[in-house]
């Protein structure tokens, strides 16, 4: 008798890597491939119909693309798209501008005051979110003390003149409202990862940057900022994706001008039932995404290659 043969062992480093992608693969690929099944089917009633039937030795395929054709030919599907990628992007302008300086101080303040910092961050997270983003109707509604605040700093006719309000003292369900709602829901998505970054910053870099010559300025923009790149696009892209898609802030807060494709979901699954429609919609906004993110990825892997 030959020797047994061992059983290939897996190691750590399989086991560590193999975890992250069967989590992948059980909550990101499999929901997708069944968003992307009934975005090919039809409704049949009140249910969607299989795409793959087998009837008397038969296996038929009936693949509908007409979703995807009419999101291409309606201008109603290109602006609330357009809408969305618009507002998400504003929001992570402005939550960057805000962030950085809060995520600069929280690094370079005491340590015996950092957690204190981190914790004003992160106190948001413990009341419901929407309870806090319906507290802001209260706050812009008429006579709110925020509307009130607005009004007296006479920013109520600069808003009007940029058209992110209607008129002066109209701050709800507009442009400005929903800008606010998600600049203040997803402001700590954007602090936390820069002081993550900033933190672990090597100070000596910026003595040394001062040694040579360099102001206070250009060594923030020369050492700091490039250091911090990595907390900038962790930030950025966990402020801009759940925006592209969000729902509840555009409900509560929005109006008619503010239409994203989350209100555009919602419609067609609930309002419309039609399942397959809805899907399709879905998927071109997830394509929206994942594509420049691969492509940014893709091209970041390849300078940090050829920076070696």
């Amino acid at each position: 008798m030959g020797t047994p043969r061992k059983l290939p062992s897996l190691g750590g480093r399989q086991v560590v890597i193999g975890v992250p992608y069967l989590w992948l693969l059980a909550f990101f690929l499999l929901p997708f491939l069944i968003v992307f099944r009934i975005s090919l089917a039809e409704m049949d009633g009140v249910r969607v119909s299989e795409i793959l039937t087998y009837a008397d030795g038969v296996i038929q395929l009936k693949v509908k693309l007409s979703n995807y054709v009419f999101i291409t030919q309606d201008d109603l599907y290109f602006r609330t798209y357009l809408s969305s990628v618009t507002y998400a992007g504003i929001t992570t302008l402005i939550c960057l501008a805000i962030g950085y300086p809060f995520a600069y101080f929280m690094a370079r303040a005491k340590p015996s005051l950092q957690p204190a910092l981190l914790m004003l961050v992160m106190l948001p997270f413990w009341t419901s979110f929407l309870l806090r983003v319906y507290a802001w109707r209260g706050l812009l509604g008429e006579n709110g003390w925020m509307s009130n605040l607005l009004e007296f700093l006479g920013l109520g006719h600069v808003l009007a003149a940029l058209g992110w309000i209607p008129s002066a003292g109209q701050f709800m369900n507009t442009p400005f409202s929903l800008t606010v709602g998600m600049v203040y829901t997803y402001l700590p998505f954007m602090i936390l990862p820069l002081y993550s970054t900033l933190s672990k910053m090597d100070l000596r870099l910026l003595e040394a940057a001062n040694d040579l010559g360099a102001t206070p300025w250009k060594a923030f923009w020369l050492v700091t900022v490039p250091l911090s790149k990595a907390g900038i696009i962790a930030g950025s892209m966990l402020v801009f994706i759940p925006c592209i898609g969000e729902f509840v802030i555009p409900e509560l807060l929005g109006g008619p001008q503010t239409l994203m494709i989350g209100r555009v979901l919602w419609d067609e699954f609930f309002s419309n039932n039609d399942w397959p429609m809805a899907s399709s919609v879905a998927i071109v906004m997830i394509l929206l995404i994942i594509v420049p993110l691969a492509i940014f990825n893709k091209y970041q892997a390849e300078a940090q290659e050829k920076a070696r």
